[in-house]
């Protein structure tokens, strides 16, 4: 396809190759294969149980380990809080106050109503500063309340005159009071660091933010760290980055041409979390924690969170230790014994070798097996499935016959096929996304990540721009394609260390409530 001068520039500005944009243009004309389930991953086939005996050796090892290693967290924060307040949103666009309308509000009186929501206005752990914003502007929130002004009130929640959540980073957002401060997300996340994710001097971690929201973050940033270095004795290393626009996608019309805006331009959207395999790649640590900003939890309840990314941690460790061992023996000269030890140990880095697999030589099989093992690994705490939305483990078939453990979602699987769909249907586990990363090799050096990645299991979508049907194309997941072709372990966690914060009145439910007495 040929390209304006106009095109070229804006290319160059997103540092995108033409062969890239032309690589996106076949993924829409060719679209994405669905990926092929064979099997779930459940408890002794693919996922493992800590048992409590082996909770101290994991947890030593890595508290240990992470003294003289470097140890990091990352979190994609790039998240608006838009999404979180949709409901809001909508019974602004509906709801005018007149009698029936009012009627119909009251008589709704559930959880995750909007007239719950406003009876309980007063238990939101952003009500001191709403309440503080509309006293500025003379405001009486309880009197607004009972005069039934509520669409007056969601404007100082959403708008500029208020809080502005409409225009904030969700880790930006109030989640949690406590006596005398009320924490956001990302105030969480910093608390989190110095309970798990340091070397008892430092505290490293790493948020990726969208652009325009950068300046808020470090804001909030050298607000708290000395509460925090206070508070826990230990010093933070902080860094930031943004989705890197070279991972941004082109999208298509109904006719199959590359969207662009009234004067021409090719419009270009966020390459989806896929994106932040980049960023991830460029981060120097040993071990890497990978958890959303949204999955947060007050003090009162971060016992299992903690534990359970320590024992993450030192099972990565135990795993490492075994393939490191492996791969220094494939460097000499391997017996036939040791040989067969290391393939019987294949699947417990989830991977399942083609049924029928020859080799020509002992050669060619001992490079098959340095292949598999040297590699990225992975391990993934999964929950059991009680309903919550989200991608699962399952085993995957490969083009070669061999079989990989995956994070799948919905969107990558046939459901229209029977078959597929009730292998889907059979998960007994989900992705919290609660990773911890190993990203060198066995002599120390770092993996290029961008090898790993399964350029097959990328996304396309409808969506609409400006009144018109669009298909936009998003890069494999971070947790997904992206990671496509690590070694991968799961690990059952219990379901105390997922409490997302996806919409405003998860905000109401117990393990985000605030218990102080009044």
């Amino acid at each position: 396809m040929s390209y304006t001068k106009e095109d070229l520039k804006q290319f160059k500005e997103r540092e995108i190759k033409v062969s890239e944009i032309d690589r996106q243009l076949t993924n829409f004309q060719k679209g994405f294969g669905f990926i092929n389930l064979i099997e779930p991953a459940t408890i002794g086939n693919g996922i493992s149980r800590i048992e409590p005996e082996q909770e101290e050796r994991l947890t030593g090892n890595y508290e240990q380990a992470c003294r003289k290693s470097d140890v990091l967290k990352m979190v994609p924060a790039s998240g608006s809080a838009t999404r979180m307040f949709k409901d809001l949103y909508h019974f602004m666009d509906t709801y005018h106050g007149t009698v029936g309308e009012f009627l119909e509000f009251v008589q709704v009186k559930e959880p995750g109503s909007m007239h719950d929501f406003f009876l309980k206005l007063d238990e939101l752990p952003f009500y001191m500063h709403l309440s503080a914003a509309m006293w500025h502007n003379g405001k009486d929130i309880s009197k607004m309340v009972e005069k039934r002004e509520f669409n007056e009130i969601l404007k100082y929640i959403l708008g500029k005159k208020g809080l502005n959540y409409g225009n904030t980073p969700k880790g930006l957002v109030d989640f949690h009071i406590y006596r005398d401060f009320v924490r956001t997300a990302f105030d969480e996340h910093l608390v989190e660091g110095a309970l798990y994710c340091h070397n008892g001097k430092t505290a490293n971690l790493h948020f990726t933010v969208s652009e325009e929201y950068m300046n808020l973050f470090k804001t909030r940033l050298k607000k708290v760290t000395k509460v925090f270095e206070k508070m826990f004795n230990i010093k933070y290393n902080v860094t930031f980055s943004i989705q890197k626009p070279c991972t941004d996608t082109v999208s298509i019309d109904t006719d199959g041409n590359i969207l662009r805006d009234e004067t021409g331009k090719i419009v270009f959207r966020p390459g989806g979390h896929g994106a932040l395999i980049y960023n991830l790649n460029e981060l120097k640590a040993d071990i890497i924690f990978i958890k959303n900003i949204d999955n947060v939890i007050p003090d009162r309840s971060k016992g299992d969170t903690v534990k359970y990314k320590k024992l993450l941690a030192g099972t990565l460790l135990d795993i490492q230790q075994k393939v490191f061992g492996y791969l220094e023996i494939l460097d000499k000269k391997p017996t036939e014994e040791q040989l067969k030890e290391i393939e019987t140990f294949l699947p417990a880095i989830g991977y399942r070798e083609a049924e029928g697999k020859t080799f020509s030589d002992r050669k060619e099989r001992i490079k098959h097996l340095q292949t598999i093992l040297n590699r990225p690994i992975r391990v993934c705490g999964m929950v059991k499935n009680e309903g919550e939305p989200g991608g699962g483990p399952f085993w995957v078939k490969a083009q070669d016959g061999s079989a990989r453990l995956q994070i799948a979602e919905s969107a990558q699987i046939n459901l229209k096929d029977k078959d597929q769909k009730k292998v889907f249907d059979q998960a007994t586990h989900f992705n919290p996304v609660d990773l911890v990363c190993g990203v060198r090799n066995y002599k120390g050096k770092k993996f290029d990540l961008e090898k790993f990645i399964d350029p097959e299991q990328g996304f396309i979508t409808d969506k609409s721009y400006k009144g018109q049907n669009i298909k936009v194309q998003e890069l494999p997941g971070l947790w997904n394609g992206a990671m496509g072709n690590w070694n991968t372990i799961f690990v059952e966690v219990p379901l105390t260390t997922f409490t997302p914060v996806k919409t405003v009145f998860d905000l109401f439910r117990f393990e985000h409530r605030n218990v102080i007495k009044k």
